[in-house]
């Protein structure tokens, strides 16, 4: 049968062998004493854990963690002084499970601590100032680096064995010259030929500037341009520089050109003795000529003559330097008298420009073929064929400069290769450097390929 309930909501009945009603039991008001305080001690947790969890947060944000020493939980749960690498809140840091929110007879183990019920001896003493920030924590090793190191590791412990077996497979060395013999191979014989470089190739740069990049690059010599530079013109300072360089003069260009018609004076055969008189003071060998104009009549009747009988009153070379056609669109002109192939003439010497055979348009072997053991001196360049006096660096363009210079090695060849290139492209004083440097470096390269001997 069903009881009525009573005013607190609770069912009355007898507990059996007892006449007090079962709401008022001392069992009853004990179990309700221990569910409230029970409750309330798991709310306070309940706080205290949300607390830590934001304080976690807020430390991981600014990536300063701190260590904290565990302290044994005593009967009065005193807690532990602060240090300088840890905060007051840390000691509410303290996971619950369930458990602790559901009815227990007793608190859970090691639970946060309650202000309201602590004595006031035992309460959280202030929290100190750090002496020193903490410093940041190393990042732990995580399962993927450590599997990637330990790949890496045995990665290297392969390529050393392997290593290891091609260094034991290989013939062991020779440790005394006694037993070392070499495979046969052909000796290379340097010819005599001079490489030289032409003042020319630094235009627009000083004559000076000429010698010391001779100089630095190695070249035999220098043949001197003379030009509008004041000290192209003097003898004594050639020789200054000469001297000071270490770098001889082999050749010296007449002042026969557009324009230089006023170097020295401008009457062409004054220019020629006076490069006669030059050569022969600083050592030269040889007088490089360019044919008359058309316009220097009488000088033009004259040449052919003139430069025979100069040439006989001398040591000193006077090679004539072959020239071409000056070309406007399809139109030619002939600028040169006698001509500009000198072949045509009964010249003692020639000197063979191969930018000039480029813009000529002729075969460079047919010429050298008719200029036979006449030819004494070489402007080394290169062309295109595009019918401007280009002087690119050979092996730039489409004339042979490499047979030729094999050529002239097989053959005995006793003049000098002067590299006579146009450099006024280089974009700074070292690319021009380097153009001169790689003009040479092809010069003696196809000089020494043919001077084999076996």
């Amino acid at each position: 049968m069903v009881q009525p309930a009573g005013e607190d909501g609770t069912r009355e009945g007898r507990a059996p062998g007892d006449g007090q009603p079962r709401s008022d039991s001392p069992r009853r008001r004990l179990g309700k004493a221990v569910k409230g305080a029970t409750a309330a001690q798991a709310a306070k947790a309940a706080k205290a854990v949300q607390a830590a969890q934001r304080t976690a947060k807020k430390a991981s944000a600014k990536k300063a963690t701190a260590k904290q020493t565990p302290t044994k939980p005593t009967a009065k749960q005193t807690p532990t002084k602060p240090t300088a690498k840890q905060t007051p809140t840390q000691h509410t840091t303290t996971q619950h499970t369930a458990k602790s929110t559901t009815k227990q007879s007793t608190p859970t183990k090691n639970p946060a601590p309650n202000p309201a019920t602590e004595p006031a001896a035992t309460k959280r003493p202030a929290p100190r100032r750090a002496a020193a920030k903490a410093a940041p924590a190393a990042p732990k090793e995580t399962r993927t680096a450590r599997a990637a190191g330990a790949a890496k590791a045995a990665v290297q412990s392969v390529r050393s064995v392997k290593a290891a077996r091609r260094e034991a497979a290989r013939p062991p060395l020779l440790r005394t010259t006694d037993r070392l013999v070499l495979p046969p191979h052909p000796t290379l014989h340097i010819p005599d030929t001079k490489v030289v470089l032409s003042t020319a190739s630094v235009y627009p740069a000083s004559t000076a500037v000429a010698f010391e990049l001779a100089a630095k690059l190695g070249y035999d010599g220098v043949e001197v341009m003379v030009w509008n530079d004041p000290v192209s013109q003097d003898v004594d300072a050639l020789r200054r520089l000469s001297d000071a360089h270490r770098m001889p003069i082999l050749a010296v260009h007449a002042p026969c050109l557009l324009i230089t018609q006023r170097v020295w004076t401008t009457d062409p055969w004054t220019k020629l003795v006076r490069a006669r008189a030059a050569a022969e003071k600083l050592g030269a060998s040889a007088v490089v000529v360019h044919p008359p104009f058309r316009w220097q009549r009488q000088y033009a009747r004259d040449f052919v003559a003139g430069i025979n009988r100069m040439a006989g009153e001398t040591d000193v070379r006077f090679a004539v330097e072959n020239m071409y056609p000056w070309r406007y669109r399809d139109r030619e002109v002939l600028a040169y008298s006698p001509g500009w192939d000198v072949t045509d003439e009964e010249y003692r010497h020639f000197t063979i420009d191969l930018s000039h055979v480029a813009t000529s348009r002729i075969d460079t072997f047919a010429m050298v073929e008719r200029m036979g053991d006449r030819l004494a001196h070489v402007h080394l360049a290169d062309g295109s064929g595009s019918g401007k006096d280009e002087h690119l660096i050979p092996g730039r363009g489409k004339q042979p400069c490499a047979e030729l210079l094999e050529h002239l090695a097989r053959t005995g060849f006793d003049g000098h290769v002067v590299l006579e290139v146009n450099t006024r492209r280089s974009a700074s004083p070292a690319e021009r450097e380097a153009d001169l440097a790689e003009a040479l470096a092809f010069t003696r390269l196809h000089l020494a390929t043919a001077s084999r001997v076996r």
